[in-house]
């Protein structure tokens, strides 16, 4: 079954003048209890934030959180010690665990454009850590879906969670065909960035997302090039 959210539905929160927040599952002053998450996708926030802005250092505890860099850079900074800026087309992976604080802020004079997702880690308890990398995955390959983060295997040159997911990214190009095969014990979720893409014959355009349980198969086709998030999780974990 595919459940289609459009872009339209999404929560719009603008706390202060320097942020834009799109929420796709309940968050902050957002309360839906039919939306509170998708398997152990806890968060998906779409976020912008004006430049010489951000957000103050501010504490989490048993989440893994994971944030895509789109346009601009992030500075980061936390109590494990780490500074660092994370530019578009990097990831960037904390795992929270028994406690960490951590401040991001937007020190450039453009715009900064993220999306920051967390889950409901596999492990609880864990001590807090990080990792980066660069996959330069807003401008790299096309016409397959690349693996950025995941939990349930080993690949080369990706960010691991703990979570028994993987969040991969695509650069559709027009007319262009891509498959996912899965199981129905598994759920997909897709957001589009930009462009128009078919899945199983639903339309979705920018910002819209697609739900999928009990499938087998996705058949993703571009009629327009298209940007998009796929994630693969599991329908069934201990602590949601």
């Amino acid at each position: 079954m595919l459940k289609y959210i459009s872009a339209a539905d999404r929560y719009h929160a603008a706390p202060a003048a320097w942020l834009s927040s799109y929420f796709l599952f309940s968050f902050a002053d957002y309360f839906d209890r039919d939306n509170l998450h998708f398997g152990p996708l806890r968060v998906f926030n779409d976020d912008s934030v004006a430049p010489q802005s951000g957000f103050p250092q501010h504490p989490h505890s048993e989440m893994e959180i994971v944030t895509l860099v789109l346009e601009g850079e992030v500075t980061h900074q936390d109590t494990m010690g780490n500074k660092t800026t994370i530019n578009a087309g990097e990831v960037q992976r904390m795992t929270a665990g028994t406690g960490l604080a951590h401040s991001e802020f937007n020190r450039q004079d453009k715009p900064l454009h993220l999306y920051q997702l967390w889950f409901i880690p596999s492990q609880r308890g864990l001590a807090p850590s990080y990792e980066q990398k660069d996959l330069a995955f807003t401008t790299g390959r096309k016409n397959e879906l690349v693996p950025l983060v995941t939990g349930q295997k080993v690949l080369e040159d990706v960010v691991y969670m703990n979570s028994n997911s993987t969040i991969y990214w695509a650069n559709l190009s027009e007319g262009k065909e891509i498959e996912f095969k899965t199981f129905p014990i598994r759920l997909t979720f897709i957001y589009v960035k930009e462009g128009v893409i078919f899945v199983n014959g639903t339309e979705l355009g920018p910002n819209d997302q697609a739900r999928m349980t009990d499938e087998d198969v996705m058949q993703i086709r571009a009629t327009k090039d298209a940007q998009f998030v796929l994630i693969d999780l599991p329908a069934a974990e201990a602590n949601y």
